[in-house]
């Protein structure tokens, strides 16, 4: 038997690394012993334990259990097994891998029998299904996302597995088999089952014949993909273009999948540059749009292109400050009554256009949200307005 099918866990207690969610008092745990799951997806990188943690479930629950994958999914077979289990008296679980590729029509066949709770379905994978999955998935669902596995806990199973197996190796080959492994479990313990076969004790110029290069599974945990990511964003809002890069390409060297970057970008695009280059979120809206496309390597070229034009644009954050006050306002209690002369089709409302362009009229709104800092377009952007309102103009927009 392979190692990682002989070392998979087969209780809740012995999935490693996800004690936020499988801990004593962890949401997700409880969840399962009451048997009071809903359905769930569940996320993260490779080898974290994800199909596992589905198949335990499963176990813990005495459920039957079907396990696809979405990439060869039928639709039919869903239909036939939600036709054979009707009467059933237990639900079945079902396991959908790679969940983010299933089509929206396939994702409307789900849709009934989740209504009808007719079956438990649990869905999994490496990218975060709220951007593939509709609003009504989501909404009759809950969202988990399985941590990579930290290096400590890594090295902790591979003495456990080595004293078990009787496999001698040297320190610096353990090691490597962890840090190459990219808290990939399954990973280590083919690269260890590998080695073993080849030499005795296991060297790590072994362990380099076999892997070359270390998997790539996320930064590093000595330098989280938060800090990276936040390293990243403040340089290009200081406009350090070559800090900029640089933090990119450790997010890249690490492992952070494109689409990720380049969302995080598209949001400094509106939230530090705004209108003062309109253009940002533009660019920043391709970039998502390709990198989704073309992957890695390639996608390091569109994403550095990214970076420079947002380290190099003006700055204002003057859209964010405006849409933040505007909410708390109202979350405050703030709820201004539309006027009556803009209530839809009142005749009391004045039509811009027969006036030719702007009219003094009320709107319902006294606060003043927006206040441009005139950088960049944003200058542009203010001058129209006067231009349209002309010497009767609110100041603040002048």
């Amino acid at each position: 038997m392979l190692l990682a099918q002989k070392y998979r866990p087969s209780t809740l207690d012995t999935i490693l690394g996800q004690d936020h969610l499988l801990g004593r008092n962890a949401p997700l745990r409880k969840l399962i012993e009451a048997d009071a799951l809903p359905h769930l997806f569940l996320y993260g990188p490779p080898g974290c334990g994800k199909t596992t943690l589905a198949r335990v479930i499963a176990s813990t629950l005495d459920r039957p259990f079907y396990e696809f994958n979405a990439t060869s999914l039928k639709i039919e077979q869903l239909r036939t097994l939600f036709r054979d289990h009707a009467h059933a008296l237990q639900k079945p679980l079902i396991f959908i891998d790679e969940v983010h590729r299933l089509s929206k029509n396939q994702q409307e066949v789900l849709l009934p029998f989740m209504e009808k709770d007719s079956a438990l379905l649990i869905g999994a994978s490496t990218e975060n299904p709220y951007y593939a999955m509709t609003a009504a998935i989501r909404s009759r669902s809950h969202l988990f996302e399985l941590r990579t596995i930290d290096r400590g806990t890594m090295a902790v199973f591979l003495e456990e597995v080595l004293e078990k197996e009787g496999i001698r190796i040297e320190e610096e080959a353990k090691r490597y088999a962890v840090d190459s492994s990219g808290g990939d479990l399954r990973a280590l313990l083919n690269i260890l089952e590998s080695g073993a076969h080849v030499a005795s004790p296991v060297s790590l110029e072994t362990l380099k014949a076999i892997r070359p290069h270390a998997l790539q599974a996320g930064s590093s945990e000595r330098d989280s993909h938060y800090d990276l990511t936040s390293a990243m964003i403040k340089s290009i809002r200081g406009s350090d273009i070559d800090a900029g890069i640089y933090y990119l390409a450790r997010l890249i060297a690490g492992g952070e999948p494109p689409e990720f970057i380049a969302r995080r970008l598209s949001i400094l695009a509106s939230e530090d540059i705004g209108n003062a280059n309109p253009n940002a979120l533009n660019l920043a809206a391709s970039t998502l749009t390709i990198v989704q496309k073309i992957g890695y390597p390639e996608a390091r070229i569109p994403l550095a292109q990214l970076v420079v034009y947002l380290a190099s644009s003006p700055k204002s954050n003057s859209i964010y400050l405006a849409i933040n006050d505007a909410l708390s306002h109202i979350e405050h209690g703030h709820i201004t009554p539309v006027p009556n002369s803009i209530k839809t089709r009142h005749p009391d409302y004045l039509y811009p256009h027969d006036y030719g362009g702007w009219v003094a009229q009320d709107y319902g709104v006294r606060t003043t949200y927006y206040q441009p800092k005139g950088a960049g377009f944003e200058s542009k952007l203010t001058q129209w307005i006067g231009a349209i309102k002309g010497t009767d103009a609110p100041k603040n927009l002048l």
